[in-house]
């Protein structure tokens, strides 16, 4: 697996469960927030992660089918790009091969002692996720 792609597995719990029997739709956007922030924590130099945090901005959500409580389900995340303070992330929860909800995620990375925006470093981008040198549009430095 590339630095850029990160998977985890899901443990469905009974409260997960709605009143339809199935995981309620707002436990993926926990899902995609533990895979986002564990692949940042797995990958990051850890002054990075000492010093910066993650808030998310924009969430798209496209639900498939359904999971349930007995599911082996996983979150599998892939970092498309990064732009200035800004990184895109390609999420899939899937059972299996098959596809339960695909999610297009935009996150900011803020410094933590301020709460404002912050730029990832160029070299964190390419050694440390695996991202493209001549990727376009890039980090402005």
């Amino acid at each position: 697996m590339s630095a850029n792609r990160f998977a985890i597995p899901i443990k469905i719990l009974p409260e997960d469960i709605d009143f339809m029997g199935h995981v309620n739709n707002s436990r993926y956007l926990n899902w995609v927030q533990d895979v986002v922030l564990q692949h940042w924590q797995k990958l990051a130099p850890a002054e990075e992660i000492a010093s910066k945090g993650w808030v998310a901005l924009k969430h798209e959500i496209t639900y498939r089918r359904p999971a349930f409580l007995d599911d082996d389900v996983i979150a599998e995340t892939v970092l498309e790009k990064i732009v200035g303070a800004r990184s895109f992330y390609h999420t899939a929860i899937r059972r299996g091969e098959e596809v339960l909800a695909e999610v297009k995620s935009m996150w900011c990375c803020i410094e933590s002692a301020t709460l404002r925006p912050a730029r990832i470093n160029r070299e964190v981008a390419e050694r440390c996720f695996g991202l493209p040198r001549k990727q376009e549009p890039y980090l402005p430095e």
